[in-house]
């Protein structure tokens, strides 16, 4: 157990040496800096999807949540981004409640609220509040709240983190094959952004080996 101990951090060190080098694929070790997962492939044509599981009282979710979506502008012409929030909480419900409304210029808000105003925002009637106050239609935003839509999502997200194997956050899903994260990619690594780093290498090399994959290539 000690030896372990101590060969963890070495490894990272070295998995963040090769990603700051520019690593591949080859770089990284299944089991180690990612994990192979037995999910279906996602039809988003010849882009590769990337799948966002978080919840939004998360603190590592909202360090992460700025850095990721740069790296979805930067990547958009080979990726297609989703998220998923996890749990079936107030928060959750709000979530899905303004996707299905297409509401999207809350979400920065929402995490801004929760980590920098400490409004913790954890029940149905505050999140009402919230959203209401942030320009959205309360009768509308209550009759989706209210839809079996929204509560068929709720389920779907659960049941889509049990079959990777997810049971915790922020974590990333690429393809419907491969999943890491800022723990996972960063093992050993006690700086965000040092493990944000090298989760970005991995995740690149993981694209690249999806979008290879669909294209019928060795």
């Amino acid at each position: 157990m000690r030896f372990l101990s101590f060969l963890r951090p070495l490894l990272a060190t070295v998995a963040f040496v090769a990603a700051a080098a520019g690593a591949t694929a080859a770089d990284f070790k299944d089991g180690l800096d990612y994990n192979t997962v037995n999910g279906p492939r996602p039809d988003t044509g010849k882009k590769v999807e990337v799948l966002e599981f978080f919840m939004y009282h998360c603190p590592h979710c909202n360090v992460l949540d700025p850095v990721l979506a740069d790296w979805v502008k930067k990547n958009s012409d080979k990726i297609v981004f989703k998220r998923m929030h996890m749990g079936d909480d107030a928060q959750a419900k709000a979530f899905y409640t303004l996707e299905a409304l297409n509401v999207t210029n809350l979400h920065e808000k929402l995490f801004h609220a929760i980590h920098v105003e400490r409004n913790r925002l954890n029940t149905d009637a505050a999140l009402l509040d919230f959203v209401v106050k942030n320009g959205v239609d309360k009768a509308k935003y209550l009759e989706a709240f209210n839809s079996f839509g929204v509560q068929t999502k709720l389920k779907r997200a659960q049941q889509v983190a049990t079959q990777y194997k997810l049971d915790s956050v922020p974590a990333l899903v690429i393809d419907g094959r491969y999943t890491t994260s800022p723990a996972v990619a960063g093992h050993g690594l006690t700086s965000a952004d040092a493990a944000h780093k090298v989760m970005f290498q991995v995740v690149d090399s993981l694209v690249a080996k999806s979008l290879q994959e669909r294209a019928g290539k060795k």
